[in-house]
């Protein structure tokens, strides 16, 4: 049985290595967004991503089709949320899958074979979470600075308006001074107004895009605002006051949920190894005969 295994491997293994030959020589008619991610995004990833991009792409309309239809869109709202890291696509993320899968499932069964079930079992995770993990970490960190960077744009905006321009071209000015994931968002919401899409179109799809509550609070503000006509500046120095306060309320949360956790580390290592520290120094300052108890 485990020579048929091991065949079974050698086989894949050959079959795999002819496979890269072919594709490497072949000349492959990659998707659009594929294509536009590798010309344009190129810059923005790693050397690293860019091989495993190429190596899998051939690949990654198959993944597609095996993810089907909801699949797919839900992990193109999850690159949207994103915000496209590294240039990242629906079918460059498809590419990765195949490509890491392959890597880790291979590897996972030769490890099994070996009798390794411990880094088996961590290489099938590798090659079942490794893409996700990515795309979990860029959505975090995403929602994260456009939280911190909201309150301090609101203000900015309401002083620009203020001083006599129209909320649209002091949203312009305003991104334009600003770098980061929140005035990409507000240049996309710019130039989809410029196209003909009504601002609260635009500002939909800005809530849609984003994962964030206070992304929420601000669109909300604004249609309520426009409905019922509320001075603009109000609403947004508001706004922002509600958006600081909350960011303090979740402050000391997150301050609360930790204090239990440190008394818990403190408890389960730090005393101990402070208790055996403090008796063995004890012990060994005390002058006593240790040749006594172990008989040398």
């Amino acid at each position: 049985m485990v020579a048929l295994v091991l065949g079974l491997v050698m086989g894949l293994a050959v079959w795999g290595i002819f496979a890269g030959i072919r594709m490497y020589r072949a000349d492959a008619k990659l998707p659009s967004d594929l294509v536009l991610a590798l010309e344009v995004g190129a810059t923005r990833t790693g050397a690293v991503d860019s091989l495993i991009d190429r190596m899998g792409m051939r690949y990654a309309p198959a993944v597609l089709r095996l993810m089907g239809p909801k699949l797919v869109a839900k992990y193109r709202r999850k690159i949207d949320l994103a915000g496209n890291p590294g240039g990242l696509t629906i079918d460059r993320y498809a590419a990765r899958r195949a490509v890491y899968g392959f890597l880790g499932g291979f590897g996972g069964l030769l490890m099994l074979i070996e009798g390794h079930y411990i880094v088996a079992i961590i290489l099938f995770a590798f090659a079942a979470f490794w893409t996700e993990v990515g795309i979990w970490s860029a959505i975090r960190i995403r929602r994260d600075v456009i939280e911190r960077t909201l309150p301090d744009f609101l203000d900015v905006l309401a002083v620009v308006v203020s001083a006599g321009l129209g909320f649209r071209q002091a949203l312009d000015r305003v991104a334009s001074k600003y770098e980061g994931p929140w005035a990409d968002e507000l240049r996309i919401t710019l130039r989809q107004m410029d196209l003909g899409m009504s601002r609260r179109a635009a500002f939909t799809e800005l809530r849609r895009r984003n994962d964030s509550e206070q992304v929420a609070m601000f669109v909300t503000a604004l249609q309520q605002g426009e409905e019922l006509g509320a001075p603009i500046v109000d609403t947004l120095v508001s706004l922002a006051k509600d958006m600081r306060r909350t960011d303090a309320q979740n402050a000391r949360r997150k301050a609360a949920r930790a204090v239990p956790k440190a008394t818990m580390m403190i408890t389960t290592f730090m005393v101990p190894a402070t208790m055996l520290l403090l008796g063995a120094g004890l012990l060994l300052g005390s002058g006593t005969d240790f040749s006594t108890i172990t008989g040398k």
